[in-house]
């Protein structure tokens, strides 16, 4: 772990008091061993690699003092898993933690390739490293050698997720990850569920972004099958 504000400045600001407290924490109960390398820097979270015994884990820890709080409250006020948050900006941010951590089980359970949750405390999320010796490239990065075989796996966990009475919320070639030719999504902190008032809006931006970009990689899919993959109609 970084030891010393400077060593935390090079990362964006992203280690403040509370959070250092928090990974200090997490790190002395063997979550994780030590902090590595930034993966992504970004103006809501951080995402960070790090070492647990002979492997490695994801950390992905959201900024107190610059993340977008009206956005993230406009999000998970509707959640009915919610309905009783303030509107105060700290309780915003471990909510939304939270919040990603029950998502990603919920879609491990569907059957979803995603990561795995390993522990959350404050607005520190720990995750397994998806990646071998390195983190596995974003999708807009690394476009699939078989983009109908990719796409079609990408829109079957699209169906195993709806089926399950969830939607991603935020789908598109930034948040899945091109995994040696197998797909895996990411940043489930968008993710609701079906008593949600905003299900079909989230659901309807989310076919329309695969579809997008599944047209520009020329997988074979639209957006008039892609939603018919997963609603059974068009």
């Amino acid at each position: 772990m970084p030891r010393s504000r400077e060593e935390w400045k090079t990362y964006g600001d992203v280690f403040d008091t509370f959070t250092f407290r928090t990974l200090f924490h997490l790190a002395s109960t063997g979550i994780f061993d030590k902090i590595e390398s930034p993966i992504a820097l970004g103006k809501e979270s951080n995402v960070f690699s790090a070492k647990r015994g002979k492997g490695k884990v994801c950390l992905k820890i959201y900024r107190l003092e610059v993340a977008d709080f009206k956005r993230m409250y406009e999000y998970i006020r509707t959640d009915p898993r919610y309905v009783e948050l303030k509107h105060h900006q700290r309780k915003i941010v471990f909510a939304w933690t939270q919040r990603e951590y029950r998502n990603l089980l919920k879609a491990r359970e569907a059957g979803l390739r995603c990561p795995t949750p390993l522990a959350f405390e404050n607005n520190v999320l720990v995750m397994e490293l998806v990646g071998e010796k390195s983190p596995a490239p974003l999708l807009k990065n690394q476009p699939p050698q078989n983009p109908k075989k990719f796409m079609g796996m990408v829109i079957e966990d699209m169906k195993k997720l709806h089926d399950s009475g969830l939607v991603h919320g935020d789908l598109s070639e930034y948040n899945i990850l091109n995994h040696n030719e197998i797909p895996v999504m990411i940043d489930f902190s968008h993710t609701t569920q079906k008593k949600n008032p905003i299900f079909d809006d989230l659901l309807a931006r989310d076919i329309k972004n695969v579809a997008r970009y599944a047209v520009k990689i020329k997988s074979g899919f639209d957006e008039d099958k892609i939603k018919k993959k997963i609603l059974g109609k068009v």
